[in-house]
């Protein structure tokens, strides 16, 4: 019942933070109000695999720079009386004891799902987009070889790039990051596209 009254109170970020450490899932902050990150069921076999990829490749490629992959763990404030968890983060701020959010993000990178897809190309975009420190924000589909890659330029626009061949590369701005889609898909059971089956079929 504590719970249920906290998770419709209108928090601050800070009161959210710290109420957060207290529960057993992780939760996102929107306009004050406590939101699950995710459905209780957990993330599905080949979500977990990228997100493993991805951290072990940037973790790699960082080592020995100012910056460093972040996990969900990690809270990313978007607006006031908002908080974000990215699946995957890169933050170029030294690590502080006790800090529960990311103090200098340069990327975000969001595995997507049919139930947070939607949010993801829409809400929760926009919000990134607005983030005054992020120049790269990647969204990956666990299912196929399909990546989104929205790189901030110097004037402060925003392109897209889609990404869908293995020799792909996803490059963050201002960091070592390079991410090979080889790489990143590493282990994981991709669906097949109909033309690329039907193309298989054929040659069989």
């Amino acid at each position: 019942m504590t719970t249920d009254i906290l998770r419709r109170t209108d928090m601050t970020v800070e009161k959210f933070l710290q109420w957060n450490l207290s529960q057993d899932e992780r939760y996102e902050l929107v306009d004050g109000v406590s939101v699950p990150l995710r459905s209780m069921a957990g993330a599905r076999g080949e979500h977990d695999a990228v997100v493993v990829n991805l951290i072990v490749a940037l973790g790699n490629q960082l080592e020995g720079t100012p910056s460093r992959p972040a996990t969900a763990d990690t809270a990313l404030r978007t607006k006031i009386k908002r908080v974000r968890r990215p699946d995957v983060a890169i933050e170029c701020a030294p690590v502080e004891r006790g800090s529960l959010e990311a103090r200098n993000p340069v990327a975000v990178f969001e595995i997507l799902s049919p139930t947070t897809c939607q949010l993801d190309h829409s809400e929760k975009l926009h919000e990134y987009l607005r983030h005054p420190s992020l120049t790269t924000i990647v969204h990956i589909d666990p299912g196929i070889m399909d990546v989104m890659v929205y790189a901030r330029g110097s004037d402060g626009s925003w392109d897209m790039t889609r990404l869908d061949k293995p020799d792909d590369t996803v490059r963050v701005a201002g960091t070592s990051a390079a991410v090979l889609l080889a790489t990143l898909y590493r282990g994981v059971p991709l669906t097949i596209p109909p033309a690329d089956k039907d193309l298989d079929d054929e040659h069989r």
